[in-house]
């Protein structure tokens, strides 16, 4: 896929936005060096060709009681289009699962799965999951620690375009001024 041509105004949107996403439009636009009006506009187009897709609170699952974390590798008995859509349907159905991959390699899927305590995990691998339509096995791995988990996306790769924007849409700080007779 081709990275959007975005300039260094939309780049600067996009980090501030991923570190927090509760900053309001003037927060934003300050911290970016862009009038509010065109902050504002830039924000609602980014959000309008999906690439901001969601603003979420970020939850703490061991504060809410929900202390196994687990990634498992789902193997279904028939790699045809009809077994993934039945599959896939019922998984959007389970709250445990919080990500749902289909992967390469040995297994057909990868899911991240939270759960209360071993036992809760225990019922769900068990009684549900292997009940779904279609699996043959799973293999889980359970999470010890949890090193990294920002949820933010690089953005270094992306290399700024020319800004469009007019210069009575910057501030002072961003407009090139006069310079003053020798």
């Amino acid at each position: 896929m081709r990275a959007p041509a975005l300039d260094m105004f939309d780049l600067r949107i996009l980090r501030e936005l991923q570190q927090d996403g509760r900053l309001t439009n003037a927060e934003l636009s300050e911290r970016i060096g862009l009038s509010p009006s065109p902050c504002l506009r830039r924000t609602r187009r980014l959000e309008e060709e999906g690439l901001i897709a969601s603003y979420q609170a970020r939850l703490e699952p061991g504060r809410l009681g929900l202390g196994v974390l687990a990634f498992i590798h789902v193997h279904l008995e028939r790699q045809v289009e009809e077994a993934a859509r039945a599959f896939e349907a019922a998984v959007l159905a389970l709250p445990q699962v919080v990500a749902c991959y289909s992967v390469t390699g040995d297994s057909d899927y990868m899911l991240h799965v939270v759960c209360e305590d071993l036992d809760g995990f225990a019922h769900f691998a068990h009684d549900i999951l292997m009940g779904l339509p279609g699996v043959r096995g799973v293999r889980s791995s359970l999470a010890l620690k949890r090193v990294k988990e920002s949820g933010h996306l690089p953005l270094d790769h992306l290399r700024p375009v020319a800004t469009t924007d007019s210069a009575a849409e910057k501030t002072g700080s961003e407009m090139t001024r006069p310079k003053k007779p020798a």
